[in-house]
Order: C-alpha cells, then sequence, then structure tokens
C-alpha cells in the first residue's frame, strides 16, 4: 500500500524573514553590540540569516528610517554615529514626551492602569538595588511605556517609544563610563510620579516628569557635552 505523502513542510511567511532580520540587527545596534560606524555586510547577513537578500534589504530599509543605518554613496550601508554635539535636542524632545504622557496618564488613567505602572516601577528598583544597569535601562523604559500607554494616545507612545529606544545606546556609553554607584534617587522620583498619577494632580505629574526627565539629561549629557536647552513651556 503506498502510503500518502505527509503535509508539506511550512514554509516561511512572506515578510517573516525581513522581520527576524530587522528585530535581531535593531536588538544589536541599540545594544552597541553592533557599534556606531560599523560596516553591514548584506551577504554576510544573508547566510547568517539563511535568507535571500531580498529581506536583508527590506530590513534594512526600514532600519534606515529609524535613523539607525546609513547607506553610502557607494550603496554600502553602516551603522548611524551618534549625533553627540546635538545631544540636546534629543532631550528635548524626550523632557518633552515625559512631561507630555505623564500628565495624560494623571488626567486619563483607570484604576487598572496603576498595576503595570508599579509592576514596572518594582522591577526597576530591583534593577537599581542590584546595580544592573543594563536592567535599569530596560525597566525604566517599560515603566514610562506603561505610563504612556494610561495616558491614552497612541501617536504620544509610538514617537515616546521610538525615543526610549533611540536612548539605549546614548545610556548604555553612559553607564559604562559610569564611577559611581547607580543613581537611586530615580527610584524614589518614580514613587511620586505615581502617586501624583493616582490621585489625577495634573500639575505634580507635570512638574515631577519634568524635573525627573532633565536631571537625567544632565546627568548624561555631563558625559558629553556641556549645556543643553530643556526648559521649555508647555
Amino acid at each position: 500500500m503506498t502510503e500518502e505523502p505527509g503535509p508539506a513542510p511550512t514554509e516561511r511567511k512572506r515578510g517573516s524573514g525581513a522581520r527576524m532580520v530587522y528585530d535581531s540587527l535593531r536588538d544589536e545596534i541599540l545594544d552597541l553590540v553592533l557599534p556606531p560606524g560599523s560596516a553591514i555586510d548584506e551577504v554576510q547577513l544573508a547566510e547568517r540569516f539563511g535568507v535571500s537578500r531580498t529581506p536583508i534589504r527590506e530590513a534594512l530599509v526600514r532600519l534606515a528610517g529609524e535613523g539607525l543605518v546609513n547607506t553610502l554613496p557607494n550603496r554600502s550601508t553602516m551603522v548611524s554615529n551618534i549625533d553627540y554635539l546635538n545631544l540636546h535636542t534629543y532631550f528635548d524632545a524626550l523632557v518633552l514626551m515625559y512631561r507630555v504622557t505623564t500628565r495624560l496618564a494623571a488626567e486619563h488613567h483607570r484604576p487598572a492602569d496603576l498595576e503595570p505602572i508599579r509592576a514596572a516601577q518594582f522591577q526597576f528598583a530591583e534593577a537599581v538595588a542590584a546595580q544592573d544597569a543594563l536592567a535599569m535601562i530596560d525597566t525604566n523604559a517599560a515603566f514610562h511605556t506603561a505610563i504612556a500607554e494610561a495616558g491614552r494616545n497612541p501617536h504620544f507612545l509610538a514617537f515616546f517609544n521610538r525615543l526610549l529606544d533611540q536612548g539605549r545606546r546614548i545610556l548604555r556609553i553612559y553607564y559604562n563610563a559610569y564611577e559611581d554607584r547607580l543613581p537611586r534617587e530615580f527610584v524614589d522620583e518614580h514613587e511620586a510620579m505615581i502617586a501624583a498619577i493616582e490621585r489625577r494632580d495634573v500639575a505634580a505629574a507635570d512638574a515631577l516628569a519634568k524635573a525627573h526627565g532633565e536631571q537625567i539629561a544632565h546627568k548624561v549629557q555631563s558625559l558629553f557635552l556641556r549645556g543643553g536647552r530643556l526648559d521649555m513651556e508647555l
């Protein structure tokens, strides 16, 4: 009796190869596994991921759109350098988004929104207590993302997440050069922000987020450059 052929192997869904390459390269760029200015070889990537060069190029186009890679005139690609001289423009945007998202959370949050905010804060406090800089960066981003989600503006949330991701490279370089213990005051500042959000005190939430964002910006910028433009009125 002739056996019927079994089901054909599942084919990779269209676009999944590009997504896999994009996710991997993006994490490696943001985690400094691929340092700023390093070259990206499409042929090597195709061999590494077991895909054709088409999904590699699709992933690189997406990364270029996020400003993480640059395509040079000779069609070679490199990881984008960090513009240290214009860090103030990044921190201007970051501080503004700290303020806007925390204000909106104080105004629009639902009681259930406080649970993920507190959960992220607990993990952040653990990272600081353990002096784990990498975990601190990740859990801090999760904390502020949870606040942004509670504000219920998807446009602010998407933009803020992009800023937080862009800051991962900067913060990793900063903490690698940090000689003292990681600052514990951030934990107390987060707690004060949660309290202001919970009691729906929009003005206090704004003021706390502004002070929190600015002092982080000044700490980081002190390693790279002097000055900054952070005093903005909403």
